[in-house]
């Protein structure tokens, strides 16, 4: 059996906000994770949809971006924009 090949192996202490709330059409249970890695943006994982995606200030005025990411529509994406831009 070969030797595994490692491209990094590190750990690093995180900081994790677990939040839940209702949009008009659906419910948002969040993992967001704080990092040095990711060039200062955080994960975002949506325990519901099992979808994630590494959110900055940028990514959130892409258009599209969080309504591919999350497979959400223009209405939810907008509920979700709007909370992330209060944390990221």
């Amino acid at each position: 059996m070969q030797e595994r090949f490692y491209l990094y192996d590190d750990t690093e202490n995180t900081k994790t906000r677990f939040v839940s709330f209702v949009g008009e059409n659906q419910r948002f249970d969040l993992a967001i994770t704080q990092t040095n890695r990711h060039y200062g943006k955080s994960l975002v994982l949506d325990m519901q949809g099992n979808r994630f995606a590494i959110i900055g200030p940028d990514d959130l005025e892409e258009e599209g971006y969080l309504e591919f990411a999350f497979q959400l529509n223009e209405e939810d994406a907008e509920e979700l924009r709007s909370f992330l831009a209060e944390i990221v």
